[in-house]
């Protein structure tokens, strides 16, 4: 069978971004509920002239510089923070880049769970037909209602992967564990610009997505728990992160001692994967792909050929638990595409940092009607959304 898996992947974020302890000073909040009770540090925001698309486009711009476009046939793009009902957002970012007409480019919707989708979706395409190759983009911006409990974790980013047959960053296996279940934890009207969340359900129902999709994985064949050196959990904030993995261990009956070939109790084998996500926030369908990223770039071990659990999860609900296997080289291959430690974090150190009223503001201001306008220009990113002309969502290159 043939090894199919990322053979590059970029990342992306918003141009602007709070610190949360600026939130923390101007809501009267112990700054520690933030940094130590979510795990989080800061938030990326767009400026109004940002959205899902220009992050998307921004990031694949990144990967395409050094991968080309020889042998891409299909384009996935998954979001939740979607511009239009019927146009995908890979449309418009394929527009954006001038990509080659014959490729077939499709939207993904399923809450957090879309990227991976796509990412499935892409490795049965390559694994039908391994010259082809398949560009998946994952790109949101989480964005909630202020003064409630989710105003902290907000965030905004995007991923774009290569995936190909013989992949050099990570091979994906073919096992994976699969849960849906029909359930209002979190949602987002067609007349609602902010999700609706139940945070106690939300968090049982995430708990519970896992430990159904590790036991898929394993009736399936999957791996033992013990063959895991690190894992990536999907990561709206830090903490669930943590508490998604304390789960698995006691689920899972795990009382190792951590070594080469198997995992421990604390938080060692994920704390690497979650570097980029306490500066970004949450990302919706690229938060796991982020972490993967930070895990690759920031791990101390090489990880090469070890086995490396990742679990997805889309409210909703719907979960999968898979392995990838980084490759050798990985870390050169990070670097090709700007995606190794040093380049994210000058990336995130770039991006213009606003004050509390400021950040209001621009909260405040998000244009979701058809009207003509033009948006601000603001933006320090390669592509900026223009506005709205004729009903028809404009985009432009900044130079």
């Amino acid at each position: 069978m043939v090894s199919v898996g990322i053979d590059a992947l970029a990342l992306a974020t918003t141009h602007v971004q709070v610190p949360l302890s600026a939130l923390a000073d101007a809501l009267d909040v112990p700054v520690g509920k933030y940094h130590k009770g979510l795990g989080q540090e800061r938030m990326s925001i767009p400026a109004l002239d940002e959205d899902a698309i220009t992050m998307g486009a921004e990031a694949a711009t990144k990967l395409l510089a050094h991968t080309g476009t020889d042998g891409i046939r299909t384009l996935l793009y998954a979001s939740e923070s979607g511009v239009d009902q019927s146009k995908a957002g890979g449309v418009f970012v394929h527009g954006i880049l001038g990509l080659p007409r014959h490729i077939r480019t499709v939207e993904l919707k399923e809450a957090c769970y879309g990227g991976t989708a796509a990412l499935q979706t892409a490795l049965a395409f390559v694994a039908r037909n391994p010259e082809e190759k398949a560009l998946v983009i994952a790109s949101d911006i989480a964005r909630y209602t202020t003064d409630e409990s989710g105003e902290p974790t907000q965030g905004a980013g995007a991923v774009a992967m290569l995936v190909s047959a013989n992949p050099r960053l990570v091979e994906i296996e073919p096992v994976s564990g699969v849960y849906t279940l029909d359930i209002n934890d979190f949602w987002r009207p067609n007349d609602s610009s902010t999700p609706y969340v139940h945070g106690h359900v939300s968090m049982d129902a995430y708990m519970d997505a896992f430990t159904g999709a590790w036991d898929d994985y394993r009736a399936y064949g999957g791996r033992d728990i013990g063959e895991f050196a690190r894992f990536v959990h999907h990561q709206p904030f830090g903490k669930m992160a943590r508490k998604a993995h304390a789960r698995l261990m006691e689920y899972t009956g795990v009382h190792l001692q951590a070594t080469n070939d198997t995992v421990n109790t604390d938080d060692s084998v994920i704390e690497a994967g979650l570097i980029y996500g306490r500066h970004i926030g949450n990302s919706y369908t690229a938060a796991l792909y982020i972490g993967l990223a930070s895990l690759l770039g920031n791990d101390s071990e090489d990880l090469t050929h070890k086995k490396i659990g990742m679990f997805s999860y889309g409210s909703g609900a719907v979960s999968e638990f898979f392995c990838a296997v980084p490759q050798p080289g990985y870390r050169e291959v990070l670097a090709q595409t700007g995606a190794d430690a040093r380049s994210v974090m000058d990336m995130l150190d770039a991006r213009t940092e606003v004050d509390f009223r400021t950040y209001r503001v621009m909260h405040a201001a998000l244009r979701t009607d058809s009207e003509d306008f033009e948006t601000p220009s603001q933006t320090t990113g390669p592509y900026r959304w223009a506005g709205v002309q004729g009903k028809i969502r404009r985009y432009s290159a900044t130079s």
